[in-house]
């Protein structure tokens, strides 16, 4: 006889299962996409910046989907007095990593030229 399944959390926000499918599929894209750049790259033949945009992409994917589930982590350990100051101290902070993100792609970009 099969068990029964387990009960789902109430208090488990629902969006944390499909970002936890974005970010690791995400990320699985960006391992093997430097994998792959990493062996063309080797050629004498030089690198198209084209090819640049899937680990671009995929990174900012897992970015994102990491900022998501902090978010939801945040917002579940704030208390209900202070969530206008938990959001905008969080808006900050990934104002910031966006800002560092964009700058290591731009002068990833900038190098290759």
């Amino acid at each position: 006889m099969a068990e029964p399944s387990p009960e789902k959390n109430p208090n488990r926000p629902p969006w944390r299962t499909p970002l936890l499918i974005i970010e690791f599929s995400a990320l699985a894209i960006l391992i093997g996409s430097m994998n792959f750049l990493g062996r063309i790259g080797d050629g004498t033949d030089p690198l198209s910046k084209a090819w640049l945009l899937v680990p671009a992409l995929a990174s900012l994917t897992v970015f994102m989907s990491f900022i998501g589930l902090m978010y939801l982590r945040w917002q579940a350990a704030a208390e209900q007095q202070d969530k206008t100051r938990h959001k905008l101290t969080f808006v900050l902070l990934t104002l910031t990593m966006l800002g560092i993100w964009a700058f290591g792609i731009a002068r990833t970009w900038l190098s290759i030229t």
